[in-house]
């Protein structure tokens, strides 16, 4: 038995572990399957820990609701962010989190003692093919055409540490997302699979977003995909370098500076508390 928090970030919601304290069973995947299912376990998009580390004030590991481990989620990063300061790990405003795409400076902004947002600075975004990785043409691949599902399609491919490939398009429906999301997600052009977003752009400063996340399906929200549209907007030509973001769980602010890292700003919540009883 060990204790979880539900937290989340702009609706995309984990459940998140205090490893510094808790004693986990060895075969997390199938931890993160049976946690995450939302009608026999507690109900989220993944798992994710907040792991001792030697680089930064906490580490972070995550899982899919599938039990596959991902690199980052920007979401889950800013409420780990929160966690550690709320709950005495590291109580101060500006913070160091481990992470599969290094160590990330965080700065949280607090009311009434507690974290209510957080700024990251995301790094800088991955543009070489093979390190998205995918086989599509240019680095990055910009524009390109993608056949998914009976479409033709124009994507443009980024990493923000875990990989995405973005398509603009006239109107975000369910077709899309739901019935082409998953077979972007597991496209031969992808070896790694690919999160798939699917953007309408609102003005140069705004954009509406819906993802089909690789591993867990569509989430509300995606910090990591709505960081590699606003970086894929301005390699098009779409978006301005300071941006919001409208996903279907809230909204997420967005900055590629011309210093070339990214910076992402929304909110963290923490939910409810409890035991899970693993056998």
């Amino acid at each position: 038995m060990f204790r979880f928090t539900k937290m989340h970030g702009a609706g995309n919601d984990y459940v998140y572990v205090n490893a510094f304290t808790e004693k986990l069973p060895h075969n997390l995947p199938a931890l993160a399957v049976a946690v995450s299912d939302r009608h026999t376990g507690i109900g989220a998009d993944g798992l994710i820990l907040i792991c001792p580390s030697e680089r930064g004030d906490a580490r972070m590991r995550m899982y899919n609701a599938d039990g596959s481990e991902s690199e980052m989620c920007g979401n889950g990063v800013r409420c780990v962010a929160k966690y550690v300061h709320d709950h005495g790990i590291a109580r101060k405003e500006d913070l160091q989190i481990e992470t599969g795409r290094g160590v990330l400076p965080i700065h949280v902004e607090v009311q009434n003692g507690r974290v209510v947002r957080a700024r990251v600075n995301m790094g800088t975004p991955i543009l070489e093919a093979a390190q998205i990785p995918t086989t599509l043409a240019g680095s990055p691949p910009q524009n390109v055409k993608l056949s998914a599902g009976g479409r033709e399609f124009d994507v443009t491919c980024v990493s923000m540490g875990n990989p995405h490939c973005v398509a603009f398009v006239d109107e975000i429906n369910d077709d899309w997302v739901l019935r082409i999301g998953p077979q972007v997600e597991r496209h031969p052009a992808f070896p790694r699979k690919v999160n798939a977003e699917f953007v309408q752009v609102l003005s140069p400063r705004e954009f509406n977003m819906r993802v089909w996340e690789r591993g867990s399906g569509e989430t509300l929200a995606c910090g990591t995909g709505a960081c590699a549209v606003a970086v894929a907007g301005v390699l098009t030509g779409r978006l301005e370098r300071r941006v919001v973001g409208h996903l279907p769980g809230g909204d997420l602010e967005l900055e590629w500076s011309e210093s070339g890292e990214v910076f992402m700003t929304g909110p963290a919540t923490e939910v409810f508390s409890g035991e899970w009883d693993s056998v």
